[in-house]
């Protein structure tokens, strides 16, 4: 007997990377940070107190929303926290979006985003990148509201402050979302700033990449007050304590620690460019990549991701159209993406670029 719900039995996942638990594998396909977190995380939960979690945790993460605000120079009451982005962007979803029509997003973007539309009807447009994979503005115009990564995945490409601000203007009746969870790669500046000036804005991030907290799951979004109170009422109708005191202890640590951020992140940044410009060298279109990832054009990418597996390096692969001759390959450390070259090289040579 199938008791799921007509909802659920209509539902397509997200699909996840590979998550291999065996030792020996190059895991380049989740865009984690090869590097270990700051080392003030580790004594933060050192010096916890276990009795405490007894107790349940801050449902407001009061001293983490402080912490952010702090470092992204706005106010507590700016900033909301919530069990990874991935819980953020849903929460989102459901406050700002649910039973709208002319919600427009990227064609290809994050793969959660056709999901939660899907979950809370919400009546998506997927509006086609352009030839180059950069976003056409020209899209995103007079709509109800606007949720875009950026840098986008995969594709690794970025707008600039100027276009983002273009788009609060041309929306100004619907809210935009703008996901920055690998904006600490990028050339461009971040958003924040503008969620001064705009009250349609909300911007969301994610400790999991440029915080090497993937682990634990911690996501915030920063936005004005009435978007932060509409998170928190459907948060606390769904689940009132999303973040537990670990995750809070070791997400304020690490966000306190900036120089521990520029120095791991500069050092993605050097590996990142110096693995694309190998991977020009050898002959392969990689796109200019604002992220810790890149996006590189095979003629015969699942004979590419397949070679790669076999030698035990992960990397991601979609067969959907317009990229399906594209890998993403997250940045892992010198060591690893020279592994990564040198099996690239090995392939390279059966002239199979």
């Amino acid at each position: 007997m199938n008791f799921l719900s007509e909802k659920a039995k209509k539902l397509t996942p997200y699909t996840a990377g590979l998550q291999p638990q065996e030792y020996g594998w190059v895991k380049l396909n989740t865009n984690e940070n090869p590097y270990p977190p700051s080392p003030r995380v580790r004594d933060a939960l050192f010096y916890s107190d276990a009795g405490s979690l007894r107790f349940y945790p801050d449902g407001n993460s009061s001293f983490l929303c402080e912490a952010i605000a702090s470092a992204d120079n706005v106010e507590k009451e700016n900033v909301f926290c919530g069990n990874s982005s991935d819980e953020v962007l849903a929460l989102a979803f459901q406050a700002f979006f649910s039973g709208k029509e002319n919600i427009v997003s990227p064609d290809i973007s994050y793969g959660f985003y056709p999901v939660w539309a899907e979950m809370y009807d919400v009546g998506m447009v997927f509006a086609p990148l352009n030839e180059d994979f950069s976003v056409d503005l020209a899209h995103y115009e007079n709509t109800n509201g606007v949720i875009i990564a950026n840098p986008n995945a995969p594709t690794s490409l970025a707008l600039d402050l100027h276009s983002i601000e273009s788009l609060l203007k041309a929306n100004s009746a619907g809210l935009v979302i703008v996901d920055e969870a690998y904006i600490n790669y990028a050339r461009v500046e971040n958003s924040i700033s503008l969620t001064k000036e705009y009250e349609n804005l909300l911007v969301v991030r994610t400790f999991s990449k440029s915080h090497s907290l993937a682990g634990l799951r911690v996501g915030y979004a920063i936005g004005n007050e009435k978007l932060i109170d509409g998170l928190r009422l459907v948060r606390d109708a769904f689940n009132s304590y999303p973040l537990d005191m670990l995750a809070q202890t070791a997400a304020s640590a690490a966000i306190a620690d900036t120089a521990y951020l520029k120095e791991t992140s500069t050092r993605i940044i050097k590996t990142r460019e110096s693995t694309i410009e190998a991977l020009r060298t050898m002959g392969y279109n990689v796109l200019q990549s604002e992220a810790n990832f890149i996006f590189m054009e095979v003629n015969d990418a699942p004979a590419l991701y397949n070679y790669l597996f076999e030698n035990k390096i992960l990397v991601r692969h979609w067969n959907k159209p317009r990229i399906k001759d594209f890998l993403r390959v997250s940045i892992g450390t010198e060591t690893e993406m020279e592994t990564f070259l040198k099996s690239v090289e090995m392939y390279s040579k059966e002239g199979a670029i």
